[in-house]
């Protein structure tokens, strides 16, 4: 097994005036993915989603800036750490992420560091 960190990229704007009903389908459809991680052969090792691009801060050489440095469509909101048997079952694993309809999904393998 190995482990993948799975990255959640999606236009956090549609969340700026969602209503509860919407946060509660979201939350209820990633309860749902947490649990088929284990249906599909991975183990969820953790994941949580962030605050809004406006609470970022950012550090680029010696400047430190309020907000995202990178500007783009889709925002970085959330991730999974799942342990895989390999990258075709992390793959198949992120596929399953409701955001990935909406958004984009980015799946990288853990560099592993010896000691």
């Amino acid at each position: 097994m190995a482990e993948y960190m799975i990255l959640i990229y999606e236009d956090e704007n549609g969340y700026a005036t969602a209503s509860p009903d919407v946060f509660q389908q979201v939350m209820e459809a990633h309860n749902r993915f947490a649990q088929q991680v284990e249906a599909k052969g991975g183990k969820m090792v953790s994941g949580n989603a962030l605050q809004p691009t406006s609470t970022a801060t950012s550090i680029r050489g010696d400047v430190v800036t309020d907000g995202p440095f990178a500007e783009t469509k889709e925002q970085f909101g959330g991730y999974y750490l799942v342990d895989a048997a390999d990258l075709d079952d992390a793959l198949a694993i992120a596929a399953r992420i409701p955001t990935a309809r909406n958004g984009s999904i980015e799946v990288r393998p853990l560099v592993l560091w010896k000691t």
